[in-house]
């Protein structure tokens, strides 16, 4: 049975319910989570050590985009990637324009969607991990490392003055975020995992993309692995996607928040912190239509299409 729905302009469609994915896209979420955490863990050894006296069964959880860095992450990394010819910025414009319609009239079929996630960021297949490493190390410095949120640095470093380990949690590729964690002198990170053999990446993703509920499970899972007592865990986030991840600890926190995320957060008692200026809210935010993991999916889907077309 389908569900009748209006949209302005007139547009009426017809959306499934979504009712038999849900099992499947759990698993997905809890794929993802475990090789999220599997592969923080692995990353751990080149965390820089704590700067007060360990406190072991604490940390904190801290979202990217629009969290600790104004826009999203793998936007920056995707312009970085045009500026090498990997693509051109017109195709992401274009593919991320094309994503949000469907997301929007709810035309993105089952088999679609599938896809996608199979073939998440497959620009990069065939290419090594230190490869892409090492662009990532260069885009970090050409344009994400003056977009950190200094209020949102030093809340990090608030737990690190206390002992306690902190993790980035994004849907952007783990490589990556654990490039902007080491830059910020952070434990590490949990992001979507790419498969990749003998070093080499398949185009192929872990699971799915770490993002709503993935993030939920990608951080239980670490505090399995790590010993952590998430009742004395704290969580960063902007936006009301990340409301399972926030709802699995003690202390969460909503930062620049999306208007959802804000509602959410006064109706829990969550504090609320905001480091933008109103115009520059305006200017950077993430469109709420499409939200860091749907911006994410947009490019996936796009270089994707980009690679076979090429």
């Amino acid at each position: 049975m389908g569900v009748t729905r209006e949209f302005p302009g007139g547009s009426v469609v017809t959306r499934r319910r979504d009712k038999d994915r849900q099992p499947e896209l759990e698993r997905l979420a809890a794929l993802a989570g475990a090789a999220s955490a599997d592969a923080a863990v692995a990353m751990e050894s080149e965390a820089p050590p704590v700067t007060g006296p360990p406190d072991l069964t604490a940390a904190a959880f801290f979202d990217v985009d629009n969290t600790m860095m104004m826009g999203a992450s793998i936007f920056h990394f995707a312009r970085g990637m045009a500026q090498r010819k990997f693509f051109t910025t017109g195709d992401l414009a274009r593919f991320a324009v094309e994503q949000a319609k469907f997301r929007l009239l709810g035309s993105e079929s089952k088999e679609g969607i599938r896809k996608s996630r199979e073939t998440g960021l497959s620009f990069i297949a065939g290419h090594s991990v230190e490869e892409m490493r090492a662009h990532g190390e260069e885009i970090y410095d050409e344009l994400m490392a003056d977009k950190i949120w200094a209020g949102t640095r030093a809340l990090a470093q608030m737990h690190m003055d206390a002992g306690q380990r902190v993790w980035l949690v994004t849907a952007t590729p783990v490589d990556l975020a654990a490039i902007i964690a080491r830059r910020l002198g952070l434990t590490g990170a949990l992001g979507t995992v790419l498969e990749s053999e003998n070093g080499v990446y398949t185009g192929k993703l872990v699971g799915d993309l770490l993002h709503g509920r993935g993030k939920a499970h990608a951080v239980r899972a670490l505090a399995a692995r790590e010993g952590l007592d998430l009742r004395r865990c704290s969580a960063y986030s902007d936006s009301v996607n990340d409301v399972p991840m926030l709802s699995v600890v003690g202390t969460a926190v909503a930062i620049n928040p999306d208007s959802d995320l804000r509602d959410e957060a006064r109706k829990r008692g969550w504090e609320i912190r905001d480091f933008r200026t109103g115009r520059k809210a305006a200017k950077i935010g993430v469109p709420s239509v499409l939200g860091a993991g749907a911006l994410a999916g947009a490019i996936a889907a796009g270089l994707a299409y980009r690679r076979r077309a090429s």
